[in-house]
């Protein structure tokens, strides 16, 4: 039963005709609309200045109203994510003067810790919007500073590795810098780009007790959530709550990667690059659903006239080709101007941040700072290596095998948003029985937070092998170790980079929650960088500001000389050796 036909090339023409499909999806649209209506007008937080509404209630019928409210602010991040990631990344992959300054920009946002945004931000946010909108804001942005920064990398590393015939193909048919970017850059880069969103989802799950739970003059507010849920069951010592929360959050990331990824997952297929088709590709239910339903199509004629906008809007900006020949003693000109510009705004900053800094606590916290960040770099550095010893032949196995991909995603995504704070109290406890210190265990903490990023970038970089390449290494006989040097290893190398860089920075941002760990009245502390920034936040001191910045410039550094000096090279190696 058709109800389209094609009129004149470009255009659709709907018959008034509507199918059983149409009606249930119809009904979810509807009742999703209300529901995130009626949940956004229920978000209400007063504060009243000299009190105090850090209680949170526990009861068990408070449950799913806390998680539709972390539910919404997790895709409500997750949204603003993507459309920095399609802003930012472009400008850095595109503009030759702007890639020098955002790209190690986007190395020191990385860098900082959840912790380190609350406290400049909260503040900025509640006299920008309100007490009511402000804290929402607040932890929103907390969200999306645990999302943004992983896709961010993806994209851009998918803009800068892109094969040279399609930007040629891209320059020979005259598109212009918007239809290249939503036929080419975005299409090109959606099956990395799907899989680290997955990452970033786990990401906010995981920083979501510190984004809900927030800290404003000496007085702590809570918003209602699963995450404040359960930080308000660890400070009980609940081990019921405590198992309450791990069941909702597993019942929640079941049913986002299900009615969500999964079908995006699948989805992303049809823009693989390859000659033959794979035999069998991911499917889902929700997806079927949704293609046939003809409500797509009315869609689709309601979004045409956006699109000729943007399109029309976006020509003023030229086509998307490189000049055919440039003013050396222009560029250089514009290169001077453009780095005294970037260089006074730098100096100026440093000298304002640095005289704070001298007046608060003194140069002299620098060395220390520094030498718990060595400790920590430490950490870290273990993180990353036994993370890809051991989840790349994990990833590559699942990304190989379109049937394994299917059934492991679940498990995959499960196990990469289950938040980590959830586990602090059986390690806690378990740490104490066996006389383990933090020291140690916190690599474990640190790990189960940020492995997660080598896998499903290992998984993303082994799904997007193209299909006749893998008949070729069969036809030819290759055997185990050759099919590993010589099509795997250098296949997945670029999305091992982005999974590598990510989780590195990662592993930094949960050694604010890994080197100091709460369970009742225990308190394990270890000696690190995060720990010192954990403590410098919660302590309420009048110096606590220049700490908190202190432990933040010093975490930067160590990011962005290791990104510099290390990721970037690998970065480089990649686009020039490594692309498909």
């Amino acid at each position: 039963m058709a109800i389209t036909r094609r009129t004149v090339p470009g255009r659709i023409s709907i018959r008034r005709q509507v199918s059983p499909v149409d009606i249930v999806v119809g009904i979810g649209v509807i009742a999703l609309l209300y529901g995130v209506t009626r949940l956004g007008e229920s978000l209400r937080v007063t504060i009243i200045p000299g009190t105090s509404s850090s209680r949170l209630p526990t009861g068990l019928s408070h449950l799913p109203y806390y998680a539709a409210c972390s539910l919404l602010r997790m895709f409500v991040a997750l949204a603003l994510s993507t459309v920095f990631t399609f802003v930012y990344a472009t400008a850095a992959a595109r503009l030759r003067r702007a890639e020098m300054v955002l790209v190690p920009v986007l190395d020191i946002l990385q860098s900082v810790p959840i912790l380190g945004f609350l406290t400049f931000t909260t503040v900025f946010f509640l006299h920008l919007f309100g007490s009511v909108v402000g804290l929402e804001a607040t932890c929103i942005f907390a969200v999306f500073t645990s999302q943004a920064w992983n896709m961010t990398f993806s994209f851009y590393h998918s803009l800068i590795t892109q094969p040279r015939d399609l930007d040629e193909a891209a320059r020979m048919y005259r598109l212009t810098k918007w239809q290249r970017f939503w036929k080419l850059d975005v299409p090109s880069s959606m099956i990395g780009l799907v899989w680290n969103a997955m990452m970033s989802m786990g990401g906010g799950w995981f920083f979501l007790t510190a984004a809900e739970a927030i800290t404003v003059s000496g007085h702590r507010y809570t918003l209602p959530g699963m995450g404040s849920y359960i930080g308000a069951a660890i400070a009980e010592g609940s081990l019921s709550k405590v198992g309450i929360a791990v069941a909702v959050m597993v019942i929640l990331v079941i049913g986002v990667n299900a009615l969500f990824f999964r079908p995006l997952v699948a989805w992303a297929e049809k823009f693989r690059m390859e000659e033959s088709e794979a035999t069998d590709k991911p499917r889902s239910l929700v997806l079927d659903l949704l293609r046939r339903s003809h409500l797509r199509l009315y869609l689709a004629v309601v979004l045409r006239p956006v699109g000729w906008l943007l399109d029309r809007m976006t020509r003023p900006f030229g086509l998307a080709e490189h000049p055919l020949a440039t003013d050396e003693r222009r560029q250089r000109a514009g290169d001077a101007v453009f780095w005294v510009i970037v260089t006074s705004l730098v100096v100026v900053g440093a000298i304002a941040g640095l005289s704070y800094l001298d007046r608060s606590v003194g140069f002299g916290a620098f060395p220390y700072a520094i030498g718990l960040g060595a400790i920590t770099f430490s950490r870290v550095i273990v993180v990353v290596a036994v993370s890809t010893v051991i989840w790349v032949p994990v990833g590559v196995t699942i990304g190989m095998n379109p049937r394994l991909t299917r059934l492991a995603q679940p498990v995959v995504q499960i196990l990469a948003s289950f938040p980590s704070n959830l586990l602090f109290p059986f390690l806690v406890i378990a740490f104490i029985a066996i006389h383990l210190s933090l020291d140690v265990g916190s690599v474990l903490l640190m790990a189960i937070g940020a492995q997660w990023y080598i896998l499903f970038n290992a998984i993303a970089g082994a799904i997007a092998i193209p299909n006749d390449l893998r008949e070729m290494s069969t036809s030819f006989g290759l055997s185990r170790r050759q099919r590993w040097r010589r099509l795997i290893l250098p296949a997945i190398f670029p999305a091992y980079v982005t999974g590598g860089i990510t989780a590195a920075g990662g592993a930094w941002n949960a050694s604010i929650v890994a080197e100091v760990a709460f369970w009742g009245s225990h308190h394990l502390s270890a000696e690190g960088l995060g720990a010192y920034i954990t403590n410098a936040s919660g302590s309420g001191a009048p110096d606590h500001f220049a700490k908190v910045l202190t432990g933040v410039i010093v975490m930067s550094l160590f990011v962005v000389l290791v990104n510099r000096l290390f990721w970037r090279r690998l970065y480089r190696l990649a686009e020039s050796h490594f692309t498909l």
